[in-house]
C-alpha cells in the first residue's frame, strides 16, 4: 500500500488540529511522538494512527500494539509526517485523540487529596512541565483557571510526556467560581507568595487533609486579588541567591511537599 500524502483528506483533516478551532469544533487534538502516543493508547483515547516509515521501523511494537487494539493505522509519506508533526524533526508518529479534559464537578466529586491549579497560565511548555510533575508525585488533578492555555496545543502535549493522558484535567474559565467550588467541597486553598506567611518547611501540618494549590502566571504571579481568597500563602525560603524561581520549578517544589506529606509511610 502507497504511503499517504499530504494532500489526502484524512491527512489534510488532521493538521488543520494544529488550530484551536479545529480542535474544539471536532473534539479531537494530536498527540505527537512514542511517550504520548503510547500513554493516549493505554487510556483508548486514539482514534487514528499515522505513522512514517522511519517511525514503523522505530516503534514497530507500538504500531503492531495500536493495530491489535483496532486502531486505524495509516502510513503515510514524510512529508505529510513532516504537517502532521509540529517539531522541527518530526518523529513519523502521530495519534488524533479524543479531548481529555473533564468537567470541575468530575474532578472535585472524585475526592482529590492534591489538586494542582494555574491560574492564566499562558505558556504552554509550562503547562506541560507542570501536568508532568503533578502526575509524578500523585497529584489527584489539574484544574486550569481562568484564561488558560489548551492543555490540547501541542506544545503542552510534549512538555507532559504522556502525562496528560494520566492525570485528570478541568478547565474553569472563572477563577472566583472556581475557588468557591474548590472550597465548598472542604478543600483547603493554598496559594505560592514571595511575602506569604508561612513558610514551606513549616506547612507540613496544612497537607494532613486536602489540599489546591494555586500558582500564579507565569509573567504576573498570582493576581492579590486571588492570593488573598487562600486559607494561606506559603513563600518557598529561598537559601541563595536568586531573587525568584519559576511557574514549573515553584510547583514541583510545592507539590512535592505536600506528596512526601500525604504518602508518608
Amino acid at each position: 500500500m502507497d504511503p499517504l500524502s499530504e494532500r489526502n483528506p484524512r491527512v489534510v483533516s488532521a493538521v488543520k488540529l494544529h488550530r484551536s478551532v479545529a480542535r474544539r469544533k471536532n473534539g479531537l487534538f494530536l498527540a505527537e511522538g512514542a511517550n504520548s502516543v503510547a500513554a493516549a493508547l493505554d487510556t483508548g483515547r486514539v482514534r487514528e494512527l499515522f505513522y512514517s516509515t522511519g517511525a514503523a521501523v522505530r516503534e514497530h511494537e507500538l504500531v503492531a500494539s495500536a493495530v491489535g487494539m483496532g486502531v486505524r493505522a495509516t502510513l503515510v509519506s514524510d512529508r505529510a509526517a513532516q504537517h502532521l508533526g509540529e517539531t522541527v524533526t518530526a518523529p513519523g508518529l502521530v495519534a488524533v485523540c479524543e479531548l481529555i479534559d473533564v468537567p470541575l464537578d468530575e474532578v472535585l466529586g472524585a475526592g482529590p487529596r492534591m489538586l494542582a491549579v494555574p491560574v492564566e497560565i499562558a505558556e504552554p511548555g509550562n503547562a506541560g512541565t507542570l501536568i508532568r510533575v503533578a502526575d509524578a508525585v500523585g497529584v489527584d488533578g489539574v484544574v486550569l483557571a481562568g484564561e488558560t492555555v489548551d492543555p490540547h496545543n501541542g506544545k503542552c502535549v510534549r512538555a507532559s510526556a504522556g502525562s496528560l493522558f494520566h492525570v485528570p484535567i478541568a478547565r474553569s474559565r472563572d477563577v472566583a467560581e472556581t475557588l468557591d467550588a474548590i472550597a465548598a467541597v472542604g478543600i483547603t486553598i493554598l496559594a505560592t507568595a514571595a511575602d506569604g506567611e508561612v513558610d514551606l518547611d513549616d506547612a507540613d501540618g496544612l497537607f494532613a487533609g486536602p489540599v489546591a494549590w494555586l500558582f500564579g502566571n507565569e509573567a504576573h504571579g498570582l493576581d492579590p486579588a486571588v492570593a488573598d481568597r487562600a486559607d494561606h500563602r506559603i513563600r518557598i525560603p529561598i537559601r541563595g541567591r536568586a531573587e525568584s524561581l519559576n511557574l514549573a520549578t515553584a510547583a514541583s517544589i510545592c507539590l512535592y511537599a505536600n506528596s512526601r506529606v500525604r504518602f508518608a509511610k
